[in-house]
C-alpha cells in the first residue's frame, strides 16, 4: 500500500506539473505560429481590397460612352495570372464595340443590359455569365434605370 500511495502522489504531483506548463506550452507555440502564420500571409502577395478603395469614375470603355464606376482590384499584385474587375454601367453608358484579344469573362451582378456579341444582340439580366473568346467581337449597353453591374475577369496582357 505504501508503494502504491506514494506512486500516486508522483502521478498526481506530474499531473498538476502537466496541467499548469502544458498549457502555457501550446499557449507559446500559438504565438510563435500566429506571428509567423501572419508573416507568411504578407509574404505570398495574397491581397484584400474594397469596392471604396478603388472605385473610379470612368467614360465607358472602348468609347463606349457615358459615365461608369470602374473597380480595377489587386493592380499592386506582381504577376497575376488572372485580372478581376467590377464595372458600374450608369443609365446611357455602354462598353463599345471591340475585338476580343483573350479569353474574357462577364458575369451580370445586376441591372439589365444588351450585349451584342459577333452581331447578334442578347438580352443579359443578373445571374448572366458570357465568355467571349479570341476573335469575337462585344460591346455591351446598359438598359433600364438600374445600373448595370458586372464582374469582368481576364488574363493580363503577354508583352511579346
Amino acid at each position: 500500500m505504501q508503494v502504491w500511495r506514494h506512486e500516486s502522489t508522483k502521478i498526481r504531483k506530474g499531473h498538476m506539473r502537466f496541467k499548469f506548463v502544458f498549457p502555457m506550452v501550446v499557449a507559446g507555440l500559438l504565438a510563435f505560429v500566429g506571428t509567423h502564420a501572419a508573416r507568411l500571409h504578407a509574404d505570398h502577395g495574397s491581397l484584400i481590397e474594397h469596392d471604396r478603395d478603388v472605385a473610379k469614375s470612368e467614360p465607358g470603355t472602348h468609347n463606349g460612352g457615358g459615365e461608369t464606376t470602374g473597380y480595377s482590384f489587386f493592380r499592386q499584385a506582381s504577376n497575376p495570372a488572372l485580372l478581376f474587375r467590377k464595372r458600374a454601367l450608369h443609365p446611357g453608358s455602354a462598353i463599345g464595340a471591340h475585338k476580343q484579344e483573350v479569353d474574357e469573362v462577364y458575369y451580370v451582378l445586376s441591372g439589365t443590359g444588351e450585349l451584342t456579341l459577333d452581331g447578334e444582340k442578347h438580352q443579359v439580366s443578373a445571374g448572366t455569365a458570357i465568355l467571349t473568346r479570341p476573335g469575337s467581337s462585344h460591346s455591351l449597353k446598359q438598359t433600364g434605370t438600374d445600373d448595370l453591374v458586372i464582374i469582368i475577369a481576364y488574363p493580363p496582357e503577354t508583352k511579346q
